[in-house]
């Protein structure tokens, strides 16, 4: 992947100033620190934020975008993994507010727009209070991107109803962008029961054993890569759709 000099933790003031006055929006990965079973790091879904905002600001000029890409979000709410080891959470509230205090920092520079890419379910909600807030209080025009939304098709195409939390998709994506990080020799079917039809769980050893869900021994890091690149035009293409329609 070629690098970018979108990037704002590269810049200096000047360069900062000057990027953010031609940018379109600003864009924010979110990931997560979390278990991912036995075969993955914790940090799985801050590297997908990473690399796929990356994938983004590459692609941009192609639709007539031009992003400063900001740090990615490390931490998320992950409360429903702290009973498995290596996870750090933040609570709703205060993830709801980082957020908003970065909306808020973006807003004083003179930033009108803000694309967040998000790459841990966990964080869906809060993050949509957080956009509300961000809009009403400080001005400024907030996207919420859920990138497994826009790959979803192929992903089940790919993988089936499974592939979800450390499964076929997430190991794929990993196996993709850092292999020397998945623990091959550990790979597994995940050990799971079925979630609950009218209650919600509290934390997630009440689904799988191991930490997973899905069969990671069906990962395909080629295949992956085609659907990153669809998914990228599809993020696109929706943003630039709905931009041109006045949002």
């Amino acid at each position: 992947m070629p690098e970018t000099d979108d990037d704002l933790m590269t810049m200096t003031r000047e360069d900062a100033d000057a990027a953010f006055a031609d940018a379109d929006a600003a864009l924010l990965g979110t990931g997560s620190v979390e278990q991912h079973s036995i075969h993955l790091p914790v940090s799985v879904d801050t590297l997908r934020a990473e690399h796929l905002t990356e994938e983004l600001v590459d692609a941009a000029a192609d639709h007539e975008f031009q992003f400063v890409r900001l740090p990615t979000l490390p931490y998320g709410e992950s409360e429903h993994h702290m009973n498995f080891g290596g996870t750090i959470t933040l609570s709703p509230d205060t993830y709801e507010d980082v957020v908003v205090d970065i909306g808020k920092s973006l807003s004083r520079h003179g930033v009108e727009r803000l694309v967040i890419v998000n790459c841990h379910g966990g964080n869906t909600d809060p993050l949509s209070l957080a956009a509300d807030r961000i809009l009403r209080e400080h001005g400024v025009a907030t996207h919420i991107v859920h990138w497994t939304n826009y790959a979803r098709d192929r992903l089940e195409e790919l993988f089936g109803d499974e592939w979800s939390h450390a499964g076929d998709h997430e190991t794929s994506v990993i196996e993709h962008y850092r292999p020397d990080l998945v623990k091959q020799e550990k790979k597994a079917p995940q050990t799971t029961k079925p979630k609950p039809e009218t209650r919600s769980y509290a934390y997630f050893e009440e689904l799988t054993e191991q930490g997973g869900l899905g069969d990671p021994t069906n990962s395909d890091p080629e295949a992956m890569a085609d659907v990153i690149e669809e998914a990228t035009e599809n993020i696109l293409d929706a943003l630039r759709e709905d931009i041109d329609a006045g949002w």
